[in-house]
């Protein structure tokens, strides 16, 4: 059964203005906001993007990023070269040909008793100084230590002979003299003293053996003055300290030698050492040029350093059990710190003072010294060949005082 209405066919209804007139509103708003309000945000930069109204004459579409630009005109794409060198590769590029390699040669004995030379370690070495037809180079003493040739390479891989004009152990310096027609490039000096903690650095060497020649890493100057001790003889005590400029920048078995630089591209360290621990990244270690600069000289004019001599064989009372100070150098309980003389040097200064065994050296002209590095460091620093020290010491537990004149050391 159906239903049906009884006024069939019903009235239709008028959707149609209902749709309409949300329209038009839609419409005129957006005119209004088009023609009033647009001008003012593009008067006051307000829009996120930049409006051109009309077209210049001659105008380009430009598309830039980090490494080029890229110019449309019409339908021609051309690429713009840009260029990207930097502070970092202008020194670099200025500095690296007074930077070289030093290859440390020494003979060796075959099977038969045939004697031929080989490599027995490579390092770098830095040009310093031209002198009419000679060149110098400095380097670490312990890159060309035994050594019974040196070679010098360059930058092209070409070697030259190379003489050594002087070495020292102590400040692990080394100068090195060779023909100056090989040289094309001499380094500028700069001054360690005036670095700051926190300045960028450049280390320039050889890592790794001479296939990695003219090697640059970046970092800080992360300390001035480290004070980082040195056991030559490898008997476990430390045998002097050297004082060196601290840096994160790579220092690796190979860039000994080589130049610390800065940001002007002056030498201001020679790249000597760095901490060699799996738990340890980022220590490095530079000779300051400000005092490296008089032991190149001294090394350069007479092939060793010139250092006032006492002539003893002495250990820090540290080596020794402290219950032997009192019963075996019969010391008074005041006496906290010092050396102890184990033998003295015939005909040395010692030897001439009246110095003897077992003496207990307490302090050098008035300044109280606490190891065998403090008597090292006042003798190389603040004497002179000559010079007369004064020193006390204990023997047999009665303290006395004796004045020394110093002589050169004995090599």
């Amino acid at each position: 059964m159906g239903y049906y209405d009884a006024n069939y066919p019903k009235k239709r209804s008028n959707k149609k203005g209902k749709i309409f007139l949300p329209v038009l509103i839609g419409v005129l708003l957006g005119a209004f906001l088009f023609a009033f309000l647009l001008p003012t945000f593009v008067k006051y930069d307000l829009l996120p993007y930049e409006v051109i109204v009309g077209e210049k004459e001659g105008s380009q579409d430009r598309i830039s990023s980090d490494s080029a630009i890229i110019e449309k005109s019409g339908e021609n794409l051309q690429n713009i070269e840009v260029d990207i060198s930097t502070t970092i590769t202008d020194i670099v590029a200025d500095v690296s040909p007074a930077v070289v390699g030093v290859v440390n040669l020494q003979s060796q004995s075959s099977l038969f008793e045939q004697t031929e030379s080989g490599e027995q370690g490579t390092g770098s070495g830095v040009i310093y100084k031209v002198d009419g037809d000679r060149a110098f180079v400095v380097t670490n003493h312990h890159v060309i230590q035994s050594a019974d040739e040196v070679e010098i390479t360059f930058a092209d891989e070409s070697r030259v002979n190379a003489e050594i004009r002087g070495s020292d152990l102590f400040t692990d310096l080394a100068v090195l003299e060779l023909d100056a027609s090989y040289v094309d490039k001499v380094i500028e000096l700069g001054s360690s003293e005036n670095v700051n903690v926190g300045e960028p650095a450049l280390a320039i060497g050889n890592p790794l053996g001479l296939h990695l020649s003219g090697s640059v890493t970046q970092g800080i100057i992360s300390g001035k003055r480290r004070a980082i001790p040195q056991d030559f003889d490898l008997d476990g005590r430390a045998d002097w300290q050297a004082e060196v400029i601290q840096t994160d920048a790579a220092i690796n078995p190979g860039n000994s030698g080589g130049a610390l630089i800065n940001m002007n591209g002056l030498l201001i360290g020679i790249n000597s050492m760095k901490i060699a621990q799996s738990s340890v990244e980022g220590i490095g270690f530079a000779i300051p040029i400000d005092d490296a600069i008089p032991i190149i000289e001294q090394l350069e004019q007479e092939g060793q350093v010139e250092r006032p001599y006492l002539g003893v064989e002495a250990y820090s009372l540290n080596d020794i059990a402290q219950a032997e100070w009192e019963r075996s150098l019969n010391l008074p309980a005041e006496v906290e710190a010092g050396i102890y003389i184990r033998s003295i040097e015939p005909r040395s200064p010692a030897d001439s003072a009246g110095l003897e065994a077992y003496d207990v050296i307490t302090a050098l002209d008035g300044q109280a010294i606490q190891d065998i590095i403090d008597l090292r460091k006042h003798l190389y620093q603040n004497k002179e060949v000559g010079s007369n020290m004064d020193i006390t010491f204990y023997r047999d537990g009665e303290k006395k005082s004796v004045s020394i004149e110093l002589s050169s050391l004995e090599y």
